[in-house]
């Protein structure tokens, strides 16, 4: 089922199981901001990206070793080099997302980003190392930037897809497919808003971060809320401009986001999560965050 209908979304999630697979990824992938930088063709439509003079790629480098060292405490991390030709490479599962037994390869709105796709180390790796089968989405004509537009709900295979121009609604469809969910709820993103995943986390299947000012309407906000009360956290405006909502569980136990939304997250909401058996981990990204994305964005799952 794909639809917009929030009553007939929210009937049949409380009447599916969280028997759809595991709730958290088996391992991690992240790509290396080598070459870190404005890509402006990204700048276009991302109004959370810094100016030029902003971007430390000294900095952002040695943060992202940083998250990948600590996020390898919880699951296995691996780090594909980045090129100076894909600044925005260090955001790669809007392009590469996995489902058992197979790879997606996502179509990317800008040329900046559809160059991502062609990279034969990250297909190999998927294809050849872990002998998935490949769905190939790149080279057809509609945006659909994987789980950045689509955040699923692995436990019960549920996506909650918000439409933009990096993803339209045929995209969304591809994406369904693609990830051989049971139903995925449409709504518009806000203005502006760029990705779901910015607005938008459900953690381990069992809690969502939400960030009502993100939704063109906010009663979908709310009502993808109620799906998860009581450990649903409505972040103020302040939490969604420091990515709170761009955060990500790794584990049963464990929510990660940057430092700059740990600390801009309300002990009110950080007691939602404790509540639903969730520890919040963070790490600094403030420099990578100048790209316009954070901890969340910088993290492939392989499921």
């Amino acid at each position: 089922m794909i639809t917009r209908d929030f009553a007939a979304f929210s009937e049949l999630f409380r009447n599916t199981q969280a028997d759809f697979g595991p709730a958290t990824a088996r391992a991690a992938f992240l790509v290396a901001p080598d070459g870190f930088r404005l890509a402006e063709q990204s700048a276009q439509d991302n109004v959370y990206m810094a100016d030029a003079a902003a971007f430390d790629a000294t900095r952002a480098s040695a943060q992202h070793r940083d998250l990948q060292r600590a996020i390898a405490q919880v699951v296995p991390a691996i780090c594909f080099a980045g090129s100076p030709e894909t600044p925005d490479a260090v955001f790669p599962n809007n392009v590469f997302g996995t489902a058992p037994g197979r790879y997606i390869v996502g179509r990317m709105r800008h040329e900046v980003r559809q160059r991502e796709a062609i990279r034969d180390d990250i297909r190999g790796f998927f294809r050849d190392v872990l002998g998935r089968a490949e769905v190939e989405l790149s080279t057809q004509a509609h945006a659909c930037e994987l789980t950045g537009a689509l955040v699923i709900d692995r436990a019960r295979g549920l996506g909650y897809c918000g439409l933009s121009e990096r993803c339209d609604e045929a995209g969304a469809h591809l994406m369904h497919e693609a990830f051989g969910l049971r139903a995925t709820l449409l709504f518009d993103l806000a203005p502006g808003e760029y990705h779901t995943n910015v607005v938008l986390a459900v953690l381990a299947g069992r809690a969502a971060v939400v960030c009502p000012n993100g939704f063109a309407d906010p009663a979908a906000a709310q009502a993808i809320a109620e799906l998860y009360a009581p450990h649903a956290v409505m972040c103020s405006a302040a939490e969604h401009a420091a990515f709170v909502g761009n955060c990500i569980a790794l584990s049963e136990a464990t929510v990660w986001m940057s430092a700059q939304a740990a600390a801009a997250l309300t002990p009110a909401h950080r007691d939602v999560l404790a509540q639903a058996g969730l520890r919040v981990e963070g790490v600094a990204l403030d420099a990578i965050e100048a790209a316009g994305g954070s901890l969340r964005c910088c993290i492939g799952e392989i499921f």
